[in-house]
């Protein structure tokens, strides 16, 4: 599961060429991406990610915490974090007060910064090829696309992305060779949930969030 939602990180992080003296701009591009169209909105996304942790290799090797800002800037602003929290805490939500969820909400959006951030330090350049564009029928739609790692077989990965009211996508899964990243994380955190309740999970989120961003190799 680990080495999926690795792979499924690095890609959705592959336009923006920025340095990290220049990270207004790069907020000023996130915004301005297209997010009525989910293909260009994962594409431009990604092409920025990937782009600037290329240009800021040198200051990321020594010092990964910069990573965060990276994911923060770049990445966090397409994810609809709250619905993905939502869809964890399921049968839970309803159990749960407005006050209780918007702190679970920032603990796991702080909770997935870090988790990217981590992954990210695996970024070695892989390639990515995103596939055509599909016809859109209804709210929800999957962005498919390959990573191509030389040497490794070439590894299918699709991005669940949903339109809100407004009409603007954003993504809240990834599937990696069939496997669900939200489901995975919904099993996990729904069983702590029932056994520790909503409030010892939000703190053990906060607290897995702040641990220093260690670098990870590909086994």
């Amino acid at each position: 599961m680990i080495k999926v939602l690795s792979t499924a990180v690095l890609v959705l992080g592959l336009c923006s060429v920025p340095t990290y003296a220049n990270t207004a701009s790069n907020q000023k591009a996130v915004e301005v991406v297209n997010k009525q169209d989910p293909f260009e909105l994962v594409k431009v996304v990604a092409d920025g990610l990937f782009k600037r942790i290329a240009n800021e290799q040198s200051a990321i090797s020594k010092n990964p915490e910069l990573l965060r800002l990276v994911v923060e800037e770049q990445l966090a602003p397409s994810i609809n974090h709250k619905f993905a929290a939502a869809k964890v805490l399921g049968p839970h939500f309803k159990n749960s007060s407005k006050e209780q969820r918007a702190q679970f909400y920032e603990a796991f959006r702080e909770y997935l910064i870090a988790t990217y951030a981590g992954i990210l330090t695996l970024y070695k350049d892989q390639k990515v090829i995103f596939e055509p564009a599909s016809p859109i029928k209804g709210k929800r739609v999957r962005v498919k696309v390959r990573v191509l790692d030389e040497g490794r077989p070439d590894i299918p990965i699709a991005f669940v992305l949903r339109k809100n009211k407004k009409g603007e996508w954003a993504a809240y899964d990834m599937v990696a060779q069939g496997i669900s990243v939200l489901n995975s994380k919904t099993k996990e955190l729904q069983g702590l949930i029932r056994q520790q309740g909503i409030e010892s999970v939000t703190q053990l989120l906060l607290e897995k969030a702040a641990k220093p961003i260690q670098v990870k190799k590909i086994s």
